[in-house]
């Protein structure tokens, strides 16, 4: 008994000294400017195919890691078809109805919100989910320029192929000519300021919130950083998510509205006219 007493104090005067000298160095302050440019810095490996070079970063594998889980995610959520929705399928069903009113109130008829919604969905799945994932201390990948960069240019494409689906070349040339003409150059200019403006938001406040809990976790490594990150890596990436998400409708919409207007307005100058035969042939 007095042995066994014996091995365990001792067991426990080591694990307490290791304990102590750990948390020492976890609360010690070195090199702060070092360490969050070690944190900043991205994971690079080339790889050769033949001549081709290839490189993988680690945006690229947090990314598809993220997707992955999103994917998963969205299954378990959704699961099979029921009669009767369980209470999993109905979040997602309320979700998605919020995407479709929302694609709505900017000019969209149901139809079309509907076309949207599931891209739209993705977007804002897919971006949440690599915001999200530096909550397991894992660099997001939006700190990396590139990957705001590609998520914009790639939102605006479908922006401008989408639109031009719902209401036709005719419609998309109106859009870039309404109200005045002589606007047609800004609003030209305008396809290159949203991606830009859409990626600087993203990467900035991703990129912003990264580099401040890790000065937290420099400074104070214990409370604060666990109280904050459900801000800086929760809350305010998926905020991030919605926003990008938001935008993109708002910018089908802004096209489309003044898509619609057109249409309205032929359809209307056809009845009209159309009209006008009937009576000239009632007075023949």
């Amino acid at each position: 008994m007095i042995l066994a007493l014996a091995a365990a104090d001792s067991w426990f005067g080591r694990f307490w000294d290791a304990f102590v000298e750990k948390l020492i160095e976890e609360i010690k302050i070195g090199d702060i400017g070092a360490t969050i440019n070690e944190g900043i810095l991205q994971w690079k490996k080339y790889f050769h195919i033949g001549s081709l070079e290839v490189v993988i970063t680690d945006a690229i594998i947090v990314m598809w890691i993220a997707t992955i889980l999103a994917i998963i995610l969205f299954k378990v959520m959704t699961g099979r078809q029921t009669l009767r929705p369980n209470k999993k399928q109905t979040v997602m069903w309320m979700l998605t109805d919020l995407i479709v009113n929302t694609s709505m109130g900017f000019g969209m008829n149901r139809k079309e919100a509907e076309r949207v919604a599931p891209m739209i969905g993705t977007f804002g799945i897919i971006i949440a989910g690599c915001n999200v994932i530096s909550v397991f201390k894992i660099s997001p990948p939006a700190k990396n320029i590139a990957f705001p960069v590609a998520m914009a240019v790639f939102a605006i494409i479908y922006v401008i192929g989408v639109s031009i689906r719902f209401v036709g070349f005719k419609g998309f040339w109106a859009s870039l000519t309404t109200p005045k003409k002589y606007l047609l150059p800004f609003k030209i200019l305008d396809f290159v300021i949203k991606p830009v403006s859409l990626s600087l938001r993203l990467f900035g406040n991703v990129f912003g919130a990264f580099v401040f809990m890790e000065f937290l976790y420099i400074i104070v490594p214990v409370v604060l950083p666990g109280l904050f990150g459900l801000w800086f890596d929760l809350a305010d990436g998926i905020l991030q998510a919605i926003i990008f998400s938001y935008l993109t409708m708002s910018y089908i919409g802004e096209i489309v509205e003044v898509g619609h207007e057109l249409q309205e307005k032929e359809s209307g100058k056809v009845e009209e006219e159309k009209k006008v035969i009937d009576e000239s042939a009632v007075a023949a």
